[in-house]
């Protein structure tokens, strides 16, 4: 064992005890999780497995505060400055060092910050750090789940070193690498679109938002890459996400395991966890301050007035509530939630078909499969209104009138709504797709008036149809049929305005059962960049009348203006 004089260490000399007693303090406020890290780190000062010594983290935090110029306006090109907490996490990862070989004692660290706190600005600093002053012939990976992502640090450290080496004297990038011509130290760029993944030799690797992968096969790659290193460093920088039982969450449980002490293992000693986490939910909706806990850049970098923008959307809109209290302040959410409240389409709201004989209206079908629900709406809307009328037809096979099936276990009753008028029943054992479009011709033009302007469709099991369709006049090649892709990018802007006309009672579905019993099913998916789309949360569920709705809603998005025209020029029956 090698025997170190050891120092006395305080807030005075040391950036990891002052950030300890600063949140002590209160000058910063954050969660239970780090707080209870930085108690952890503290005590390891006294633990003889391990020595402090804090000139390598010294030595990358002068190159960064000297060196180093940031590359994001509004601050491009200007000198980095380490906040303390920055200062704090880089002199814990170098500083702590094993008593028994002098080597580094973290090899791992999972830095959880919410977005727009740095995270990325500060983890190219301290890659370019290793690429100037760490070891020669190192190999430096920038990775994430693909090359776009895994660029966006590659191309940062990139930038800082051209503003540090303009000339490419002493360093140059080309497709394959960013080389030091001095040390050939090399950075690149790993993904889980890289073949050969293994047979690596890294020394240093920083994993940017890793929320996104299913599994460990990049971290794993990248860590037993470092098996022959003596000081290996692989750095996990990331916000929370949607992938539930993911890499990510496994990390966590790790972490947790190890702050909390339920797991005192060798591998444990060698994670550093850096958690900033809120302690609940409510406190983001009632302590502003609390913000701080998961944006310890709140104030400096991000911004007050972009959070309580991000609160507002939130409190309106379920998706932007899923997304930014996954983004913004690292609370998990599960990856399919419900969409709507009770409240939300359960007003009082009728209307008499009559009102619109002469009317025109915007259409959309969910054909789905042949032999389940399939759903036939319009939109319909009267001069100087915002409401939207929306006029519905269900269509079944005639065995979803047993009662013994998966359906009638979730709710459906459709003996009853066939009573009621609200659904076809088919003969066969599918759905006849001719009877769906005739619907749009004997019901709706002959029997009311009521002329359709333009129609979307789901691409699948549209081709009868389309067909059928064309027979009445209708078709692709003049514009009246419009496929709609039923995808988040595609949907995403229809979804969130159902929901805001649904709280605001600008829909009339004239309370019908059958869409109340879809909006209550439906569930709501968000992606990594917060766009949301509508999904089951059972098979059994059915949810068609809910993605109707948004397809139809999407017609209205793409024709509003033409269509309102229309409207307001109309006459005929009481709309005049």
């Amino acid at each position: 064992m090698i025997i170190k004089n050891k120092p006395i260490w305080t807030p005075d000399n040391s950036f990891l005890l002052k950030y300890k007693a600063e949140c002590e303090l209160g000058t910063y406020i954050i969660g239970q999780d780090l707080k209870q890290e930085l108690i952890n780190l503290a005590e390891d000062f006294h633990n003889d497995e391990y020595f402090y010594n804090t000139d390598d983290a010294y030595l990358r935090m002068d190159f960064m505060e000297n060196c180093v110029r940031l590359t994001k306006s509004p601050y491009y090109n200007k000198p980095m400055k380490l906040m303390l907490w920055q200062k704090a996490f880089i002199e814990t990862l170098y500083s702590f060092k094993m008593s028994e070989t002098g080597f580094d004692r973290f090899k791992k660290a999972l830095l959880l910050i919410a977005r727009k706190n740095a995270k990325s600005e500060t983890c190219s600093a301290i890659s370019l750090s290793e690429f100037i002053v760490g070891n020669e012939g190192a190999d430096i990976v920038c990775s994430s789940n693909d090359d776009a992502q895994a660029s966006i640090l590659y191309d940062a450290i990139d930038t800082m070193r051209k503003l540090i080496d303009p000339f490419d004297e002493d360093t140059e990038r080309n497709r394959q690498r960013i080389l030091n011509k001095v040390s050939n130290t090399k950075i690149f760029k790993l993904s889980d679109r890289t073949r050969n993944k293994e047979g690596r030799n890294i020394d240093f690797a920083v994993i940017d938002e890793t929320h996104e992968m299913k599994d460990n096969i990049i971290a794993k790659s990248i860590e037993q890459s470092q098996s022959l290193k003596d000081n290996p460093k692989m750095i996990n920088i990331t916000t929370e996400g949607f992938v539930v039982d993911g890499y990510l969450d496994d990390e966590l449980k790790k972490a947790k395991a190890i702050i909390y002490g339920e797991d005192d293992s060798i591998s444990a000693m060698r994670f550093l966890s850096w958690l900033y986490t809120q302690d609940s939910e409510q406190e983001v909706w009632q302590n502003r301050n609390s913000w701080y806990k998961s944006n310890p850049t709140l104030g400096q970098i991000k911004k007050w007035e972009y959070l309580d923008e991000q609160i507002d959307l939130a409190k309106k809109s379920k998706a932007d509530r899923i997304f930014v209290l996954s983004k913004d302040f690292n609370i998990k959410q599960n990856a399919v939630e419900s969409w709507l409240n009770i409240e939300d389409y359960s007003y009082k709201a009728v209307y008499d078909i009559e009102e619109f004989k002469g009317a025109v209206c915007l259409g959309f079908v969910d054909l789905a499969e042949t032999t389940d629900l399939c759903v036939a709406k319009v939109l319909m809307m009267k001069p100087n209104d915002n409401t939207k009328y929306i006029f519905t037809r269900y269509f079944i096979p005639r065995s979803k009138l047993e009662v013994d099936n998966d359906d009638h276990d979730a709710g459906a009753k459709y003996k009853e709504w066939t009573e009621q008028g609200l659904i076809t029943v088919c003969d066969d054992n599918e759905v006849d797709l001719a009877e769906v479009a005739d619907w749009f011709y004997k019901t709706l033009y002959l029997e009311y008036d009521i002329r359709l302007y333009k129609c979307g469709y789901d691409q699948r099991f549209s081709k009868q149809w389309i067909s059928r369709m064309g027979d009445f006049g209708w078709s692709r090649e003049t514009e009246e049929l419009e496929m709609i892709l039923q995808n988040a990018q595609t949907l995403n802007n229809a979804l969130r305005l159902v929901e805001a006309d649904l709280k605001s009672q600008l829909i009339n579905f004239n309370e019908n059962p059958v869409d109340k019993w879809c909006f209550k099913n439906a569930c709501l998916k968000v992606d990594d960049v917060g766009k949301a789309l509508c999904v089951k949360a059972e098979n059994a569920k059915k949810i068609d009348g809910a993605v109707a709705t948004i397809g139809l809603y999407e017609m209205f998005r793409r024709h509003r203006t033409e269509f309102k025209m229309i409207v307001n020029q109309q006459k005929g029956g009481k709309n005049e």
